[in-house]
Order: structure tokens, then sequence, then C-alpha cells
């Protein structure tokens, strides 16, 4: 099995700089033993405007039928164990030793470059001999939405001297573009046994974790999600669900932080010479940092946290000294946790931050005695009937100094073309309140449980119809006292 990933530069950016995101020296040959045989890496040509780093992958037949599973579990003939294409054609053996060998570069990690590691490096990949059950129609369908500038895919002819016979189930493929080496490296990681359809190995539980960390920023919304999935964990279908759950709730997280703005933009007929429009979610991101600041909070509670991308924006503040995200969830703690890199995380600042399970309907003595508590577009996914629970668990019992409430406004959604008459911006919401609504619940919440409360526009603020997000600060009032708090928690109740 054999593959190459190639990349050019400049005297300033020299391509044998590939040899530093590897971990590999262009100028040595390495041998690497696996459980099914040996693992070659080397350098075909390292020159500053040309580097190429070659993975060859040797079998050993024997090895792959004593420690495999063969043919993925399911043999087309009786011995097919022993004779078929495993050492010659891109499959999962190549997928693990590609894992294994690059597993730094897998993981972006470089410590001598980490821009480079960072940055969009234009490579390209070629595999002389990839299976392909689906045919070359299946390999662009996979990898053409990845951000790949051309995808060259040859079919390979079952005899080329009877071309008649037609084409077998094996394709030449070339991938061209500019991504990161660790994005590629990972869409490799998967995709090769999902073209393959089988697996060299009994496929555990643990596999869809490795398909989580794999597909990250790319998986979830893939058009061919379901297959890449179903192939990827050998059609397991307990693990299949568990997966394409957990890769939704990735998807609903990121759909639900971008609103209907992100669709509208798509479909922006605006040139490339004018500017583009903040995205709506920074926007928001936006406002939080600064009221937070405005409030000299340093210790944050980001409740129904979900993905992570308010953690991860208040992580680059140093003002920040504890922050901590809150979500009953525990696949998108998960989710957060890898997109924060906790585990590669410094001393230093994995002091700072902390993830916690936690219903926000019921109370938690461990959010108690914070100088602030983030709500953001949380309120709308709480059905009406359960609001006086949260609002007793966040205002009546955690009662941070400062609390922020962002939530849609629902008059804005007219703006939104691709937006049907009716419908509320996510499916998940349970309501969306015009600006008179949402004064009225904060105005009642504030006089409950001891606070002021401000409100503040998020995004373009229209005339006619508002802003498109709104933001309500709560500050608790000195005059609060624990008595007028006794008092609340019994009408709350």
């Amino acid at each position: 099995m054999f593959l190459t990933i190639s990349t050019t530069g400049t005297p300033e950016r020299p391509a044998t700089d590939l040899g530093f995101l590897l971990h590999k020296h262009p100028d040595r040959a390495q041998a690497f033993s696996t459980s099914h045989g040996t693992a070659h890496v080397f350098y075909p040509e390292a020159s500053a405007e040309r580097c190429t780093a070659a993975l060859l992958l040797e079998v050993d037949p024997v090895a792959l039928v004593r420690r495999g599973k063969g043919r993925g579990g399911a043999p087309d003939a009786a011995l097919a164990q022993y004779v078929n294409d495993r050492p010659y054609a891109a499959s999962s053996l190549l997928s693990v030793a590609l894992a294994a060998v690059f597993k730094s570069a897998l993981g972006g990690v470089c410590r001598a470059q980490p821009e480079r590691a960072e940055a969009p490096l234009p490579l390209r990949i070629e595999v002389p001999a990839l299976p392909a059950r689906g045919g070359a129609e299946l390999v662009r369908k996979l990898f053409v939405p990845l951000g790949w500038e051309r995808v060259e895919v040859t079919e390979v002819a079952l005899d080329e001297k009877f071309p008649a016979w037609g084409a077998s189930r094996y394709v030449r493929l070339v991938l061209d573009g500019e991504l990161r080496l660790a994005d590629a490296l990972r869409q490799l990681y998967v995709l090769l046994p999902v073209l393959d359809d089988a697996k060299h190995y009994w496929v555990a539980p643990d596999e869809v974790d490795k398909l989580l960390r794999a597909g990250e920023g790319w998986l979830a919304d893939h058009p061919e999600r379901p297959l890449i999935t179903r192939r990827y964990l050998s059609h397991r279908w307990g693990l299949t669900r568990q997966a394409d759950q957990a890769l939704e709730l990735v998807r609903l997280a990121e759909s639900d932080d971008l609103d209907v703005e992100s669709v509208d933009n798509a479909v922006d007929e605006s040139t490339d010479t004018e500017e583009k429009p903040v995205p709506l979610a920074e926007h928001r991101r936006t406002a939080i940092l600064e009221a937070l600041r405005g409030a000299g909070a340093h210790r944050v509670l980001d409740l129904g946290c979900g993905q992570g991308q308010l953690v991860q924006a208040l992580l680059k503040d140093v003002r920040f000294t504890e922050i901590v995200g809150v979500d009953v969830s525990m696949r998108a703690l998960t989710i957060a946790s890898r997109r924060l890199k906790l585990d590669r995380m410094g001393e230093r600042q994995s002091d700072r931050v902390a993830l916690r399970q936690s219903s926000l309907t019921y109370t938690d003595k461990r959010l108690k005695g914070y100088d602030a508590a983030v709500l953001s577009e949380v309120v709308e996914h709480v059905d009406l009937d359960r609001l006086p629970a949260l609002e007793y668990a966040v205002f009546g019992s955690a009662r941070p100094r400062t609390v922020l409430v962002t939530t849609p406004n629902v008059e804005y959604n007219v703006r939104w073309e691709t937006l049907p008459a009716g419908h509320v911006r996510h499916g998940d919401h349970r309501f969306e309140w015009t600006r008179a609504e949402f004064r009225a619940w904060a105005g009642k919440v504030a006089e409950r449980h001891g606070y002021t409360v401000a409100h503040l526009p998020v995004g373009p603020d229209d005339p006619e119809v508002g802003p498109p997000t709104q933001l309500a600060v709560f500050t608790l009032t000195t005059e609060s006292t624990e008595h007028t708090s006794e008092r609340k928690k019994e009408e709350a109740a």
C-alpha cells in the first residue's frame, strides 16, 4: 500500500517544512513496526520548491490472518482470508498506519512551527490503488465537499489487455488543494476504510470516539454523512446511531449559533469586493464579552455552553480567571472538550476552565458564588412551563452578581427571506419572543429576585423591527437580602 503527500514552497517558506509538520526528517528513511507489517516513511524529493513524503505499508499476510479479520468478517470465498487485496490496496490497514506514524500531524501538533500547522498548505495527495465500493462517482461525492480544488479519480481496468472487461473496483486518487495538513490526514483516516467498506479489525464502541475526533470540523455537515458513519462503523446499527446522534448535536449547535443569517449570507449576491457581513454569532459573542468586561466579572459561568464557542472566546481574555461551561448533555460537553483541546492544554490555561454536567432547571450548589452567568440562546430551548424552574435555579439559587441573557427577536424574522413565515429560527426553539414580551419577562424576573435589568441590541438595529438578537443585563442590587431570597424561593415553588 502506498500514499504520497506533496507540497510546494518558496525560499522564505521552504517546502521541506513538511518534514517538521510530519515529524519525519526528509534526509532519513524510517521504518515503523505495525501489528500487520512494517510502515516505511521516506522522501522521494525534498527541496525548497517541492517536497514529497511517501508512506509505504508492507503487510505481512500471515500476521493479517492470525491477528485480523481478513476481509472485514465477510469473506468472498473460503480462501478469501488468505488470497485478497489487503497488501496492495489502500484500506483500514493504511488508515491505522497513517494514524500511528503521523500521530502528531494528525492532531495538528507541531512545536517547531505551530503557525505552519495551523495554516493551509498547497497539498497534493496521491493514492495509486484505492478500493472504491461505489465507484469513481462515490469517491468524488466524498472528497469534493471537503474543499479540494481538484479531485481526480481514474478507474483501473480489470485487465488492460482486455478493455471490454470494463473497470475494476479500484481507482487512482489525486487530491489537489490548499488545506491544513491535519485536516487532510483526518479525512484520509476516515474515508480510506469507508471507500473500501471493510475493516481488518473488530469495530468496538471506542470507534465512535475515534470517528468524532477525526471528523471534527467537516463530518457533521458532510452531505454523505450517513453513508460515512455506517461504513466506518462496519454497519453496526447501534454504534452508527450513537455517532449520528453526536454529529447531529454538533450540527445543531453550529446552526443554532449561526442562526438563519448564515443561510441568508450563503445566497448573498454581493461581489467579492464588497465587505462581507459580520455573522450574528460574532456580534453576540462580542456583545457578551463587552458586557462581562463592563461588569468587572472575573469568574464566569456559561450556562448551556453547548459546543464551547463562548468558553473558547472567554479563554482568550486573561481577565477571566475562572470559566465554567455547564450543559445537561454529556455529548455536548465531550464535543466542547475536543473543541477546546483540554487534553493538550497547558497547565496554566487548564486551571482556568472546567466543564460540568448539570440541568439548568434544578438548583446546583456548585454554581454559587460566581461573578457572572451567561444564558446565550438558551431560554428559548426551554418549555414555557419549565422557565420558572430555570429562573429560580439561576437568579434565586446561584445568584451571580451579573446575569446575561440573549434570545432571538422574533420580530426580526421577517428580514430573512430564507425563513418561511411563521417558522422559528431553529427546530428546537419552544418559542421566540417579541421585544415587548422579552422585556416583560425580564422585568418580572428582576423584580422577584432583587436585580435591575438593562436591555441592549445585538446586531444591526432595524428601525422597524429591532435587532436580530436581544440582550438583557441583570445586575444584583445591594438591597437584596437573604429574607427576600427565601420569600422569592417560596413564590417560585
